[in-house]
């Protein structure tokens, strides 16, 4: 993963909705823990290693991805990072996760971008310099949905 220039990026104090991250895990794994995807996404939330890799060392820790609860922390706490970072980018530095703030333009919120990044990795949703891209339009569809219908919700 990428280095970020400029200010420290972290997001310690910012909490992520538990709709948002069960439905991220529901879409990525069908909540399914020892599930290994080609593509290399580990676990419940489908991290990559290298994602976990970077965020270990970023925030000094040694979660293991291939743990649930590990995978779990791992990509909630990927969802934090990315709303800090998009959040800094192009939200002045407003971090509400809130479905009400979004209009029919996908890239019009936070939450949207936040669930592109995730699937997408942050560097095609947001560039310095660079308008906001939702590359994945479906994907956000789907979280999104799920966010408010999903079974995973009752858990």
């Amino acid at each position: 993963m990428p280095s970020v220039t400029g200010r420290r990026r972290s997001a310690p104090d910012i909490r992520i909705p538990l709709p948002l991250v069960k439905a991220t895990a529901w879409q990525e794994s069908g909540w399914q823990s020892n599930i290994v995807a080609c593509d290399g996404g580990i676990g419940l939330m489908q991290v990559m290693p290298a994602t976990a890799d970077w965020m270990n060392q970023r925030f000094g820790r040694s979660y293991d991805v291939r743990d649930y609860r590990d995978n779990a922390y791992l990509g909630a706490n990927y969802l934090a990072w990315l709303t800090k970072y998009i959040g800094d980018m192009y939200f002045e530095a407003d971090y509400r996760l809130d479905p009400g703030l979004c209009t029919t333009e996908l890239d019009s919120c936070l939450l949207n971008a936040v669930i592109a990044a995730y699937n997408y990795g942050h560097g095609a949703v947001a560039r310095e310099g660079e308008p906001l891209t939702i590359p994945n339009p479906q994907y956000v569809r789907n979280v999104r949905a799920l966010m408010t219908e999903c079974v995973c919700l009752t858990y």
